[in-house]
């Protein structure tokens, strides 16, 4: 409707010798039978949508009408895929498997999604044009569907009829006499050709397992590469606190709105997502079961996967909805006759168990689990859940009982510099407590072997009423670490807490690694000369030239001491297979003062092809251990 070269629903094109990668272009050829053969390549953004070809010749003539699709096969396309055998998983496959169940019984739903099937392709665009936008604004519509980021989010909304003209009907009661019953369906092109021939009224009735294959089907079918995901021990968050909050009462009766399914199915999607930073491209998880409305309609995602791993609830779109049911900590209530609740359990482990879709090329499950979180119990996955819940988390203040010991640390601890850690005691029991506090730090190697103490404070008297904490800092200085740290650059800090009266005693340690300096490695073609210090810290970590067999290139390496003292005897070696013949090229450079800046050239010549690692390293009579490294192709 409405065709504008300004949305660029319209396009006027002349005809060329060669066709544009990047543009609107045709060419015409004279074929054997007198007839014009013409050619006609797409910008690779433009919108997809059905097209009218027009010769503007006299009224115009039409030459016909075709199809714009998402091309995954196209490098410039927003959902281009780079590996064979994934486009022919998640573009062309034309059944798979939907898994269910629990996590330790997994059953898998053979399913035929016939995106290809006849007549599916119209019926895929009449969903896009039943659409609230294409309603309200058919034109700006029309010309948003450049973006499959825009397409995902309105086939989320469109595959359930809660709030528009949608394909399927939620049923969760039990009671399907007037329609199908969710378990019935096997295939998703029965259920979109009901849809359409029904004047496009919702289809009776659908569950979370439906909805994602019926989106999996049309995500394909416009070209969007598209796989269909179970996570089990699925959260569904009500109250968008990322906590499920089960309430019973006293003879165990469910009060509350949140609650755990047993699975839980929805897609993802690959595309770019230009809207958002660099790291967020790839899978994008989007939602069609209507759950929880999102800008006033009921339609979740697309939300990038590593947006979710990473805790990053301002990504777009629903990326709270999303996190909780994979990630949301479990915590349940008693509620009492006087309207008291009383915590009586909880779970930081219990949601987004086995998050499963069908592998590429074979019928075998594969988990993804750990693209959208770290492992249950780790320090990522808590730092995670912090960050993710440090605004919106509404648990009360309750913590474990007890006198509690715990280290923290400073940003920054760089190798050469001064910084402080402390230890931080909470008395979280109901007596006052007398305490004495030893914080200390020992140099430690890699296998655990304790060195010279390097910090220590001053025997602490805390005095600490309930619920009282306390804290005590310990300061680190170059000066007593520097002597006794090995070339791991590991320390140990140790803070013992002893009641005075009881005589118990609480511990606490932490092994930190102090952060090295970097070396900055360039590597370019010819003989080695002058480069200046300042010049060479400003090189980026790349190779400047064609690397070919038996070429002699020169390699900069350049390292700021970042100690407060001189470095002596300083060497820079190279390492490499294929690069050195097998023993390491050697380059003294000699003292280096404080803070100096240091540059060695070192010369080799690759005596093999393919893909090869340089690796420098730096060693000095007081630092050591010290890396740079690229990977060089090494042609023929």
């Amino acid at each position: 409707p409405a065709p504008s070269e300004d949305a660029d629903t319209a396009v006027k094109l002349g005809l060329s010798k060669l066709l544009s990668k990047t543009r609107w272009s045709a060419t015409a050829a004279l074929t054997a039978d007198s007839t014009v053969s013409l050619t006609v390549c797409s910008n690779p953004n433009a919108p997809i949508g059905l097209y009218q070809l027009t010769l503007n010749q006299g009224g115009g003539v039409s030459l016909g009408q075709f199809v714009l699709l998402f091309n995954p096969w196209c490098k410039r396309d927003s959902v281009y895929l780079a590996n064979e055998a994934e486009r022919q998983e998640y573009v062309l496959s034309q059944d798979g498997l939907i898994y269910r169940g629990k996590p330790k019984r997994i059953t898998a739903l053979p399913w035929t999604f016939g995106q290809f099937e006849p007549d599916m392709l119209d019926v895929c665009l009449m969903v896009l044009d039943k659409s609230l936008q294409h309603l309200q604004d058919p034109a700006q519509d029309c010309s948003e569907r450049r973006s499959p980021v825009y397409v995902t989010r309105v086939l989320s909304a469109m595959i359930n009829s809660q709030d528009d003209k949608g394909v399927l009907v939620g049923n969760w009661s039990g009671k399907y006499e007037d329609g199908v019953r969710p378990t019935a369906w096997k295939d998703s092109c029965s259920i979109l050709r009901q849809w359409y021939h029904q004047d496009c009224i919702g289809v009776e009735y659908g569950q979370c397992w439906v909805f994602a294959a019926v989106a999996c089907t049309v995500s394909r079918a416009l070209g969007i590469p598209c796989r269909v995901v179970t996570n089990y021990e699925s959260a569904h968050d009500t109250n968008g606190n990322l906590l499920i909050e089960r309430y019973y009462n006293e003879f165990a009766e469910d009060l509350g709105d949140d609650s755990i399914w047993n699975f839980h199915v929805w897609v993802e999607s690959w595309m770019t997502r230009p809207d958002l930073k660099l790291g967020y491209e790839g899978w994008q998880a989007s939602d069609p079961t209507p759950q929880e409305t999102s800008d006033e309609v009921y339609c979740c995602g697309p939300v990038p996967v590593r947006a979710i791993k990473e805790g990053d609830l301002a990504a777009k779109y629903d990326a709270p909805f999303v996190y909780s049911e994979v990630n949301a900590d479990v915590v349940e209530y008693i509620t009492l006759r006087d309207g008291r609740h009383v915590k009586i359990d909880g779970s930081t482990t219990e949601v987004g168990q086995c998050i499963s879709t069908k592998a590429v090329g074979s019928d075998e499950r594969e988990d993804i689990t750990h693209l959208y979180k770290y492992p249950e119990g780790s320090e990522e996955e808590r730092r995670v859940f912090e960050k993710a819940n440090h605004q919106n988390r509404l648990i009360q203040n309750e913590e474990e009982p007890g006198v509690h010991v715990k280290i923290k640390l400073t940003p920054e601890m760089k190798v050469g510099t001064d910084f402080d850690v402390y230890t931080r005691v909470k008395n979280n029991t109901d007596t006052p407590k007398n305490c004495r506090l030893m914080f200390y730090a020992q140099a430690v190697s890699y296998n655990g072997k304790l060195g010279e103490t390097c910090g220590l404070t001053e025997l602490t008297e805390m005095n600490l009423k309930p619920a009282e904490g306390g804290k005590a800092d310990l300061r680190l200085k170059y000066s007593e670490y520097g002597k006794v740290i090995t070339q791991d650059r590991m320390i140990k800090l140790v803070a013992l807490l002893v009641d005075v009266q009881t005589r118990e005693f609480y511990r606490a340690t932490k092994t930190i690694m102090l952060d090295s300096p970097s070396i900055t490695v360039t590597v370019r073609l010819g003989i080695s000369g002058t480069v200046s210090p300042e010049l060479s810290e400003l090189l980026p970590l790349q190779v400047q030239e064609e690397v070919k067999v038996d070429q002699p290139l020169v390699v900069t390496a350049v390292l700021v001491n970042p100690l407060p003292e001189a470095l002596e005897n300083c060497v820079f070696s190279l390492h490499g297979a294929g690069l050195t013949d097998g023993a390491p090229i050697i380059k003294e450079v000699g003292k280096v003062g404080p803070e100096e800046i240091t540059t060695a050239e070192l010369e080799f010549t690759p005596k093999a092809t393919g893909i090869r690692k340089l690796v420098i390293d730096f060693h000095s009579d007081k630092l050591s251990n010290i890396q740079g490294y690229t990977n060089l192709v090494i042609r023929e």
